[in-house]
């Protein structure tokens, strides 16, 4: 909708609707802290600019025409919905200074985020400030970038192998992609590394597609291999990590994971890291939003801002 150069502003109405309610300009002046002078070129420029006689000057004060009464009824109307408008918009702004909706790949969401909250909500209590509440998604990459992208999270976290496109990025951290075998499994003593082609000859235990991990493998065996590369199909398709490793850990298959998921396993020994040769495993985790490239001050800037100062 255009509105026409003749609707007047809100301040304008504003002096109208305080001169009804007060009866003179001088009263009008004293409730809005302003003076008489003003409230009195404000009604003329209203006036003017409507082309419409609002108010008759008399001894006594300040007179509506009928006119102004029908004005100053849609004018008090419009107000009051002005004012709703304003204070949802304060709470807005509080709300997005306060609380930030976050969408995370598996591995950030399980190994990293704990801890960067944490830290950040023991930040605020030295501080004194409110700690920010998150609302937390934990979802595979691709569709951490698709929430991001709908406006559905303030901020995302990925681990694929590129930067998405028509967001902005930062990266947070690094991460290495191992694999990884059972005890019992032929691979897990051997001392010749696997090679690229092995790999994808081999039907391994994975997450399912779209997954940041996964979609880093299959571009570091196209890089190795070229882009015509087959895959042998996965004997287990998982929707997460822990999956994954219970599954290896139960002897299906070999796989491919975060170092960050089977930390523990791989220095109790209940999962052994097998040598790989001509792969470039890994990775960078970035931060992704929309918007400008440095995030406005609230929640998203602050929890972007703590991760730089513990990563640093």
């Amino acid at each position: 909708m255009t509105l026409s150069p003749r609707m007047p502003d809100l301040s304008a109405l504003e002096v109208l609707v305080a001169v009804a309610r007060t009866g003179s300009l001088s009263a009008a002046a004293r409730d809005l802290g302003l003076t008489q002078q003003a409230v009195s070129a404000r009604l003329a420029a209203l006036e003017a600019r409507t082309g419409v006689r609002l108010a008759t000057r008399t001894p006594r004060g300040a007179r509506l025409t009928a006119q102004g009464g029908v004005v100053v009824q849609w004018a008090d109307r419009l107000l009051q919905t002005a004012a709703e408008v304003d204070a949802g918009l304060a709470a807005l702004r509080e709300d997005s200074r306060s609380t930030l909706r976050v969408s995370a790949s598996l591995t950030v969401a399980e190994h990293l985020l704990p801890g960067w909250l944490v830290g950040l909500r023991a930040d605020a209590e030295r501080r004194g400030d409110t700690p920010i509440r998150v609302v937390l998604t934990a979802t595979n990459s691709d569709h951490v970038i698709e929430q991001v992208r709908a406006g559905q999270a303030d901020l995302g976290f990925v681990e694929g192998p590129r930067q998405p496109r028509g967001l902005r990025s930062r990266v947070v951290g690094h991460d290495e992609l191992v694999l990884v075998a059972p005890p019992g499994h032929p691979w897990a003593a051997r001392r010749a590394p696997v090679t690229p082609a092995e790999l994808a000859a081999t039907a391994m235990v994975t997450r399912e597609p779209g997954s940041g991990t996964r979609d880093y493998l299959t571009a570091a065996l196209a890089a190795a291999l070229g882009e015509g590369v087959r895959q042998e199909p996965p004997v287990l398709e998982l929707s997460t990590a822990a999956a994954v490793r219970a599954a290896v850990l139960a002897g299906a298959a070999p796989a491919v994971v975060s170092r960050l998921a089977v930390a523990d396993d791989l220095r109790a020994g209940r999962l052994r890291p097998v040598p790989l040769e001509g792969l470039r495993l890994d990775r960078d985790l970035r931060a992704v939003w929309t918007g400008p490239r440095v995030p406005p001050a609230g929640a998203l800037r602050a929890l972007l801002g703590h991760i730089g100062a513990a990563s640093a």
